[in-house]
């Protein structure tokens, strides 16, 4: 494991993440206090031994079949759930796009979730005001942007979030598989935004299905299997060894 110095964005050391998953839960007064010493759980591991560093400036693949702990690890690096073991550090101002509508509030219309969305990066109203015309612009949601979210289709919540990510100044970016939402244009609008934040010297973790994408953007590729790192080298080498085993 590398020592946690300047040119590290992310170290994930020795990390371990897994959930109970219970069974027969007791949903009223009777039940619990009939059942109160019952434990009736499965212990689901979904991490096991994750080692990794991923240095500043670095764009990032996680890949695996569905189930393999990527988006896991996604939320392990945003601190929004912790593991069983192990330690993440985390050197930069984070940003992350993992769920479609996270930290949105329904009835709010777009663009007063773009001040509330922004703030929770760190924004202040004087910094949002400045680049607000920015985000709507890139998100191409035009007189919509003034109507309440919940009346969005998924794609608009994706044009809304990731315009919301990009302009927040930060020094990681995180995105698990929302890019695969909407259309083709903005998808592609997106990724060509991501490979200028590269440019820029950012740092990029993607979770993603689309290997094309992964040989095209990414510098490397981490290959999760059954919660373990199978393999972790430059994107094309993995991606080839991926598409060989599951063909």
């Amino acid at each position: 494991m590398s020592k946690n110095n300047n040119e590290n964005a992310i170290i994930v050391d020795d990390v371990d993440k897994s959930f109970k998953l219970y069974y027969d839960k007791a949903t009223t007064l009777k039940e619990r206090i009939l059942f109160r010493k019952r434990n009736n759980y499965e212990k689901k591991e979904i991490l096991s031994d994750i080692r990794l560093t991923i240095k500043k400036g670095e764009t990032v693949a996680l890949i695996g079949v569905n189930g393999s702990g990527k988006s896991t690890l996604l939320k392990l690096m945003t601190k929004i759930i912790y593991p069983n073991k192990g330690k993440i550090i985390i050197n930069g101002k984070l940003t992350s796009l993992l769920e479609l509508g996270a930290g949105f509030h329904p009835d709010f219309s777009g663009r007063e979730n773009i001040y509330f969305n922004a703030s929770i990066f760190g924004l202040t109203r004087v910094e949002i005001d400045k680049r607000i015309d920015k985000i709507i612009e890139f998100s191409e949601l035009g007189t919509f942007i003034d109507n309440p979210v919940r009346t969005y289709s998924s794609g608009m919540y994706m044009r809304l979030a990731f315009s919301v990510a990009i302009n927040v100044d930060a020094d990681i970016l995180l995105i698990d598989e929302i890019l695969a939402v909407g259309d083709q244009h903005f998808q592609d609008k997106c990724f060509e935004k991501l490979r200028e934040l590269k440019k820029e010297g950012k740092t990029i973790v993607i979770v993603t299905h689309d290997m094309n994408a992964v040989r095209n953007l990414c510098d490397r590729a981490i290959w999760l299997y059954n919660g373990r790192v199978k393999l972790d080298d430059r994107s094309k080498k993995v991606v080839d060894e991926y598409l060989k085993e599951c063909a």
